[in-house]
């Protein structure tokens, strides 16, 4: 086993990790995702107490409980290269001494629940309603760079879908992860499911025009049209495939939940995109605390 270096690995003045700075003993085992740093106080404020607060760029850190359940809301920022930032600094914290900078011989397991906004490509998924992602399936580039191979129907899945959109020819590769089976069973009534495409920007990736010509105007079409058996894509958005696919990859627990805020079929956005964040909130901790300890 190799010694993590300075540079590989880097650790300020305090003994936390740089990005988030976050010490090991100031992260819970219960993770909470938001992209933007306003909604983490939108979150905490469900607990009961807040022990510890932490901000370093856009990644602001509230810790503490639910009764005697530890939980931790961090920001992310928007995209997949933040995502490749948290992921890997969150297990880092808890798998890596940082000490000794060798990771450790008992790997421990987080789970890690994002709590989302993101678009509708059907119909029938208005805007307001609430998704939980069965996959996350990346269009953008980042998990190519990470020895991951699909497994069982995610091969399958992949494979439909590259030869229904051909994106792989003038894109990067599509990437394909799952969500935990443990989580994803407790998110069923009042939430929609389906894959959620992750892409690496908010217009063009994501078919919209304003000034710049589009390479794929049809983009949206071929995302609403692809089904494979009892999958189809449900929703959009910029994180998803990176969090499963790193904590598929590391060992971790990982769910992707979403309000709709725009539905990119009938072309609506939500009325109030803030009260619909906060009830998806709210839906989602009466799920969390049903869930066994």
């Amino acid at each position: 086993m190799q010694r993590i270096e300075e540079s590989e690995l880097i650790i300020n003045s305090r003994g936390a990790i740089y990005h988030l700075d976050l010490r090991p003993d100031e992260l819970a085992h219960k993770i909470l995702l938001v992209g933007d740093p306003g909604r983490v106080p939108v979150v905490s404020k469900f607990f009961d107490r807040i022990e510890i607060k932490q901000q370093h760029r856009e990644f602001v850190s509230h810790t503490g409980y639910i009764g005697s359940e530890r939980f931790s809301v961090i920001s992310t920022g928007i995209g997949t290269d933040n995502i490749d930032i948290v992921m890997n600094e969150l297990d880092a914290l808890v798998n890596i001494d940082f000490n000794t900078r060798f990771i450790k011989s008992k790997l421990e397991r987080l789970q890690i629940i994002r709590l989302g906004t993101s678009g509708s490509l059907q119909k029938e998924i208005p805007v307001d309603s609430f998704v939980v992602s069965t996959h996350g399936l990346g269009i953008d580039n980042l998990l190519n760079f990470y020895r991951m191979e699909p497994r069982g129907a995610e091969q399958d899945i992949l494979q439909a879908f590259t030869t229904h959109t051909q994106l792989h020819q003038q894109f990067a590769n599509p990437s394909i992860a799952s969500a935990s089976g443990y989580l994803l069973k407790y998110f069923t009534e009042g939430f929609h499911s389906g894959i959620t495409i992750t892409c690496p920007g908010f217009y063009g990736p994501q078919g919209r025009i304003l000034r710049l010509g589009l390479r794929h105007p049809d983009l949206i079409e071929r995302l609403t049209s692809f089904n494979f058996g009892p999958y189809r894509i449900s929703n959009f958005e910029m994180e998803t495939s990176a969090i499963y696919g790193l904590g598929s990859m590391l060992g971790h627990q990982c769910l992707s939940l979403n309000v709709i805020v725009a539905n990119r079929i009938s072309k609506t956005f939500s009325a109030n995109s803030l009260l619909a964040v906060e009830r998806m909130i709210e839906k989602s901790f009466e799920v969390i605390r049903s869930m066994p300890h």
